[in-house]
C-alpha cells in the first residue's frame, strides 16, 4: 500500500460531507476501512521519524465518529481525519496534531491547547517574572519561517492578581499557546508531506524544551518532579 496520502482520502471526505448519514457510511464502510488503513500506515511512518528526535509515548488516530451527545450538530461523522502524537509525560510538555480535510483546509498544530489551571498559572508567573527567553524563542528566524506567529485565545483583561500594566500583559493574558501551519490538498498529497510535517515538528523543539523546563520547575528553578 502507498505510504503517501492518496487523493482517495479527500474524495471520500468530500462525499461524506455531502452524505453525512449512517446509511451512506455503512454502504461505503469497506472503502473507508481501506482509506483508514492507508492513513495509519502514513502516520506510523511519521511516528517512526518523530522518535528519532523526540520521546513520543504514542500515536493517537482519532475516530471518525462524532460524539453528538452534547452537541447541537447531530451529524454522525467528522469530515476530516486527524491524529495526535503524545510526548512522554510529565517530563516533556507540548503536543503535536495533524488535521487533514479537503478543499485546502488541512493543517498541523503544536503547543498547548488547554493547559490545566496550575500549568497556566505557572506559565503566567514565568512570563510575569521574565518573558525575554520566551519571546526570543518564539521569534527565532527558523521557527517563524516554518510556523509564523504564536496564536491562541486570550482573556479580555489581566488575569486575577496580575498587573494589567505589565509590559508583557498580552502574553500573560493568553489562555492557549499554539502555532499552526496550513497545507493545500496538493501539498498534502506530495511525496514529501510527512517529511515536511516531521521537520516542522522538529523545529518547534526549542519552544517545547523551554516550556517543559518551566512546567517541571518552580520559580526558583527547583525541580517539581
Amino acid at each position: 500500500m502507498n505510504s503517501n496520502i492518496d487523493k482517495s482520502l479527500f474524495q471520500f471526505l468530500t462525499e461524506l460531507n455531502e452524505n453525512n448519514n449512517r446509511d451512506w457510511f455503512n454502504d461505503n464502510k469497506t472503502k473507508f476501512q481501506k482509506i483508514q488503513g492507508q492513513f495509519k500506515i502514513v502516520f506510523n511512518q511519521l511516528l517512526t521519524q518523530m522518535k528519532v528526535h523526540d520521546d513520543i509515548e504514542n500515536l493517537k488516530i482519532f475516530r471518525i465518529y462524532r460524539d453528538v451527545r452534547f452537541s447541537k450538530n447531530k451529524l454522525p461523522y467528522k469530515t476530516h481525519m486527524s491524529a495526535a502524537l503524545h510526548r512522554r509525560k510529565p517530563q516533556l510538555r507540548g503536543g503535536y496534531y495533524v488535521h487533514l480535510a479537503p478543499n485546502n483546509e488541512s493543517f498541523i498544530a503544536v503547543g498547548f491547547w488547554d493547559p490545566n489551571k496550575d500549568d497556566l498559572f505557572r506559565i503566567r508567573k514565568e512570563l510575569e517574572m521574565d518573558a525575554s527567553e520566551f519571546k526570543s524563542i518564539i521569534h527565532q528566524t527558523e521557527l517563524k519561517k516554518l510556523w509564523g506567529n504564536l496564536e491562541g485565545e486570550s482573556l479580555k483583561t489581566a488575569p486575577r492578581d496580575f498587573d494589567k500594566e505589565h509590559p508583557d500583559i498580552e502574553l500573560i493574558r493568553m489562555k492557549q499557546f499554539i502555532f499552526t501551519k496550513t497545507f493545500t490538498d496538493q501539498e498534502v498529497m506530495h511525496e514529501d508531506f510527512i517529511h515536511t510535517v516531521n521537520q516542522s515538528f522538529k523545529a518547534i523543539r526549542p519552544f517545547f524544551d523551554l516550556m517543559s523546563d518551566v512546567l517541571t520547575t518552580n520559580l526558583n528553578g527547583e525541580p517539581l518532579i
